[in-house]
């Protein structure tokens, strides 16, 4: 599969030809098809698709989150210059302080019977740092995030609103100094108003700490204001990656655009019109060959029936795997 860009020196992580299978009733279904990306560093890639596209089942396998049972990962995925996917279990603890991961459910990633200090300092403890440098750090994170660590220390986790159980998980993971964190829909069960927060938090850490990010979500508006690159899912392949204005503005794949024609716009004279699709849905327990979008797809054909699409270069520079891709502009989402 072709590279959706240049290696480089700045790359911190390499995903090649990841495919994630899950055994249910004696049968394997396959979540995550061959997937490949690269994220550089201080650079955030957005992953986006529909529920059960696969999004969150590529994060968790990047960083070796998996269920053991029923549970098949195969490819490759790189850190710098370490196989993650080779690592032992023991060598793969080590490296958890470089690659950490924020929950879309944050509260449900706490001990409830542990304080603030206590939740935030727990990959520090892991770490076997002594006391009073992990005193300092999680006094340092908690002031990243925008609280006073005096007043929010001794506090447990139901005493807190959702918005700030968030912002206690992002300072958990600045805690051990990562370079790369993994965000699973970090802001969708949030108000509106407090995503931006989130949002604008998320931003200025990773400016101002070079980090790079992997941000799921099925919030294509969201995911515009944060992504340098994003990577459009469907059954678990990747069918357009490329930067934001190439995907929002001119996006290649029929089923991009069905997402971008799902967005709410104020301004109709700016609304992506829809193009005819079709509804069937293909199931994923009974695969079928060719194009897994092509009983929703309006420029389904012969080919796409017998031809699995791959990753080619489209005419606006992003990556596309479709047999006939578009090249109109899409008004709305660019606007």
């Amino acid at each position: 599969m072709s590279s959706d860009i240049e290696p480089n020196d700045d790359m911190i992580l390499e995903v090649r030809n990841l495919s994630v299978s899950f055994s249910r009733g004696g049968k394997q279904m396959k979540a995550v098809d061959d997937v490949s990306f690269t994220v550089a560093a201080g650079e955030t890639l957005g992953l986006v698709g529909e529920s059960g596209s696969g999004k969150t089942t590529i994060g968790r396998a990047i960083l070796r989150l998996l269920p053991d049972a029923n549970t098949k990962a195969e490819g490759d995925v790189r850190y710098k210059k370490t196989y993650l996917n080779t690592l032992s279990n023991a060598d793969m603890r080590h490296m958890r302080d470089r690659l950490q991961m924020i929950f879309q459910d944050p509260l449900s990633s706490f001990n409830p019977r542990r304080n603030v200090e206590d939740i935030v300092a727990e990959g520090l403890v892991i770490q076997g740092r002594p006391a009073s440098e992990r005193k300092s750090r999680v006094e340092a994170a908690l002031s990243a995030v925008g609280f006073d660590p005096a007043s929010v220390a001794g506090r447990r986790p139901h005493q807190f609103s959702g918005g700030q159980c968030q912002r206690i998980a992002i300072a958990r993971s600045l805690a051990v100094e990562p370079e790369l964190i993994v965000c699973d829909e970090p802001v969708a069960s949030l108000d509106v108003s407090v995503q931006a927060q989130v949002i604008n938090l998320l931003q200025d850490i990773r400016e101002s700490r070079n980090l790079a990010l992997i941000f799921i979500s099925h919030d294509l508006a969201v995911v515009k204001n944060v992504s340098d690159r994003v990577a459009v899912l469907y059954m678990g392949r990747i069918v357009e990656i490329g930067t934001g204005p190439q995907i929002y503005e001119r996006p290649a794949h029929p089923y991009t655009r069905t997402l971008l024609e799902a967005v709410p716009v104020v301004d109709a004279t700016h609304k992506i019109e829809p193009d005819g699709k079709r509804t069937v849905m293909p199931s994923r327990n009974r695969p079928e060959g060719g194009c897994a979008f092509r009983s929703r797809c309006p420029r389904a054909s012969e080919v796409c029936a017998q031809n699995v699409p791959t990753l080619q270069p489209a005419p606006r520079g992003q990556m596309v795997a479709c047999h006939h891709p578009h090249d109109e502009p899409a008004p709305g989402m660019a606007a």
